[in-house]
């Protein structure tokens, strides 16, 4: 069994054929969308955060709403970047939108990648610390949300407060108990993803990663499943660990399918460069006839070693084309590759 939720980069432009034409349009037709996910019988409904572009930014607002609307699937991001972030403001937001949600946030975050504008967190107010790197910053903006999460006590009250105190130091508030346990970590490295296990993060894998081997993608990102799972064991965490990949999966059903898809059919692995220093490959999509599709995500050894799949969707063409593609996945692939 597996959980399978989709995963939005919440686009919108006024390009011709685009049904998300303004920012309004991206969150409110992310809400539909989940809500259309779970009537459908989907897991988990995730957005990616991107700033200084046209696509879903600050996540909070959304995931709150897509909490009220739902009761069941799981809600996260995939992933927000840490550079940018205010633990302690971020522990409050995130703990409302968990209690609205009845503790059913996932929170993927990250030490980031290249973004629109040239060091897009320095806009933000955040410099990394003399000697360090900005991947540093968001490794460090990490572990203070990660202790502020556990919810203990650490400011000192007003001795003469407007509202009376509880005995002690004070917590940031709204304090959500069990998020901590639900924070996980999108990692592209194998090093990264030992990192996160040390830490207690649940580990998200993209379909991208650094290209550490040679191996084709979903080989690759299997071993660095396998290295998490150690890392976790040696940690000693009491709590199993999850993991999840994303994948662009497409079965070709109808005509809207192949007239958006069929050309896909091809696709293989690409290997590029994410920054001057980091090569990285990024994994197929998987475009064709369910039966086609059946057998060759059956090859897939990364989705066979995860726990979670989120379905990476086009969200530009509209919250109805989406849900038919997932309902494809759930209906025609799924219980035939042994996820449901």
């Amino acid at each position: 069994m597996k959980r399978i939720g989709f995963l939005s980069f919440g686009h919108w432009s006024s390009s011709p054929g685009s049904q998300t034409r303004s920012a309004a349009d991206a969150l409110l037709q992310s809400i539909d969308l989940a809500v259309a996910a779970e009537e459908l019988g989907g897991d988990g409904a995730y957005f990616r955060v991107h700033h200084f572009a046209r696509q879903l930014g600050s996540p909070f607002p959304l995931l709150a709403a897509v909490g009220a609307r739902t009761s069941r699937i799981e809600i996260g991001t995939a992933v927000i970047d840490m550079r940018y972030e205010n633990p302690l403001y971020m522990v409050e937001d995130a703990g409302a939108a968990d209690l609205i949600s009845a503790g059913r946030l996932q929170l993927g975050i990250s030490r980031g990648s290249p973004e629109q504008v040239i060091d897009g967190f320095r806009y933000f107010g955040y410099v990394p610390a003399e000697g360090q790197t900005d991947a540093d910053m968001a490794r460090r903006h990490t572990e203070v949300f990660l202790d502020l999460l556990g919810g203990d006590g650490f400011a000192e009250p007003n001795p003469r407060p407007m509202f009376p105190n509880p005995p002690g130091p004070l917590r940031l508030e709204p304090h959500s108990d069990g998020l901590r346990d639900r924070i996980w970590w999108g990692a592209s490295s194998n090093a990264t993803a030992v990192w996160a296990a040390e830490h207690g993060m649940h580990l998200m894998s993209s379909t991208l990663k650094t290209d550490e081997s040679g191996e084709p993608f979903h080989v690759q990102q299997a071993e660095q499943i396998r290295v998490f799972r150690e890392a976790w064991t040696s940690a000693g965490h009491e709590r199993e660990p999850r993991v999840s990949v994303s994948r662009s999966i497409f079965p070709l059903v109808d005509d809207r399918d192949r007239l958006y898809f069929s050309g896909d059919g091809d696709s293989s692995d690409q290997v590029g460069w994410i920054d001057a220093s980091t090569r990285a490959i990024f994994g197929r999509s998987y475009a064709a006839e369910p039966d086609v599709l059946i057998d060759q995500l059956r090859e897939d050894e990364a989705i066979a070693a995860a726990d979670t799949l989120l379905l990476t969707v086009p969200n530009q063409l509209g919250v109805d084309y989406n849900a038919h593609v997932i309902e494809a996945v759930l209906t025609h692939l799924a219980p035939a590759l042994g996820w449901r």
